[in-house]
């Protein structure tokens, strides 16, 4: 699939995610946020949000710091006594930066604040994209939980009625042991199901996310990240602000590499005064010196910052075509995995309940055996299963799908810098 159709995927992907992310029927009651509040409240909230700001008040002094001058004046006295001799004088000495090295630091500290801030943003969305996923895998576990209490329900109802058929003399003992297996399985698969919601749970509550508090709101709003005049560009997407950015401060070390090459001169002048014997006079001294670089021109660190240029040129070529891939198979699993989900609720797959009544009824009337009534029912439970896992993957592959293509963090509302105060 072309970058083209990726409006028109994604904007399908963005109704199947308000859904998958906005109904829940699982959770008790609790205040309600959509989605992108709840993101950014869990992101303001969490430790990694401070590490981030105190990363990037790093970065932006390191970027006020190449801006500032390079040298400092010397400042020189010096008595000089010699029997009936003595001279006295003070200097000042400055070396001045002809060749535009301050300039060229500068905008290297500034084009390494982007790095920094393109890293940061990173971390940011790749935040954001966790937390959806880690939420979206606590409500199937919770949605698979409930399901297998159901299921656990039916197995044990079963079990009771086989024991009372059995005393009745209406099944044989084989077919009531059967029931009593099928429940005795049940059990252990609903333990197994606890355990994966605790896991489930450990991971949300790790980012900040509390499924005993906070529950996401049914009507979630439309966002403009889904235009379809929208096209995908790699250098949206968070990997591809870091690779530009990685680029254009490589650019930025060559010429800072270029002018360091070039010897900047220093400029001294000392005034003072000479006594020889009852004589005196005054004294001014003026000097320009000039490095000599023909030991060492330095022409070593411009070709090896070239180098690392070109190399991180390759790498934004690569990172490009990664990325492209990669939105183009997000896209794609995406509206797989949705039109699946939308076609399994249509089906008859979504009427558990209905069906299990039907069955009992038809085994209670004789006319279903034990082990066809527990076959079918099995059979219902399994499809109803795997409707619930179905609904998970498509709301971690609609996250993926907003993620690779550079739209999640428009969508929860992280448009807006890490921070305003750029150098």
């Amino acid at each position: 699939m072309s970058s083209h159709s990726a409006p028109r995927v994604l904007s399908l992907a963005c109704g199947a995610l308000l859904v998958a992310l906005c109904v829940d029927t699982t959770l008790a009651e609790a205040p309600e946020l959509d989605p992108p509040c709840a993101v950014r409240r869990a992101w303001s909230n969490h430790p990694t949000s401070q590490a981030t700001e105190h990363t990037l008040a790093a970065a932006r002094a390191r970027a006020e710091a190449a801006g500032m001058p390079l040298y400092n004046p010397d400042l020189e006295l010096a008595v000089d006594a010699e029997g009936d001799d003595r001279t006295t004088t003070a200097g000042l000495s400055l070396t001045l930066d002809l060749s535009g090295k301050r300039g060229a630091r500068r905008a290297l500290g500034s084009a390494e604040f982007d790095l920094a801030a393109a890293e940061a943003g990173h971390r940011r969305s790749s935040f954001a994209r966790q937390w959806l996923q880690a939420s979206a895998e606590h409500r199937s576990a919770l949605a698979r939980s409930t399901l297998g209490q159901r299921r656990l329900d039916l197995m044990q109802r079963f079990a009771d009625l086989a024991q009372r058929q059995f005393e009745a003399g209406d099944i044989s003992a084989p077919e009531r042991d059967l029931a009593g297996l099928a429940r005795d399985q049940a059990e252990a698969e609903q333990a197994t199901l606890l355990a994966e919601l605790a896991i489930a749970e450990e991971a949300f509550r790790a980012l900040g996310g509390d499924p005993q508090t906070v529950r996401v709101a049914k009507d979630c709003p439309a966002s403009a990240a889904w235009e379809a005049s929208q096209r995908f560009d790699p250098w949206q997407t968070p990997e591809g602000r870091i690779a530009l950015a990685s680029s254009q401060a490589a650019e930025r070390r060559v010429d800072s590499a270029g002018r360091d090459q070039r010897a900047d001169p220093t400029v001294s002048i000392n005034a003072g005064r000479i006594e020889v014997g009852s004589a005196s006079d005054n004294v001014l001294a003026l000097s320009v010196s000039v490095p000599l670089r023909f030991r060492n021109p330095y022409r070593a660190e411009v070709i090896a910052a070239r180098a690392e240029a070109d190399a991180t040129l390759a790498e934004q070529a690569r990172i490009e075509r990664e990325l492209k891939a990669r939105a183009d198979r997000a896209l794609q699993s995406s509206m797989a995995l949705d039109a699946a989900w939308r076609r399994w609720r249509a089906g008859p797959g979504s009427k558990l309940d209905e069906r299990a009544d039907l069955m009992e009824r038809l085994w209670r009337a004789g006319e279903l055996s034990t082990a066809d009534y527990l076959a079918q029912l099995n059979q219902s439970l399994d499809t109803a299963f795997a409707g619930v896992d179905l609904q998970g993957r498509a709301s971690r592959a609609q996250v993926d799908a907003l993620y690779a293509t550079g739209r999640l963090d428009a969508w929860v509302g992280f448009d807006a810098p890490l921070s305003e105060n750029t150098p």
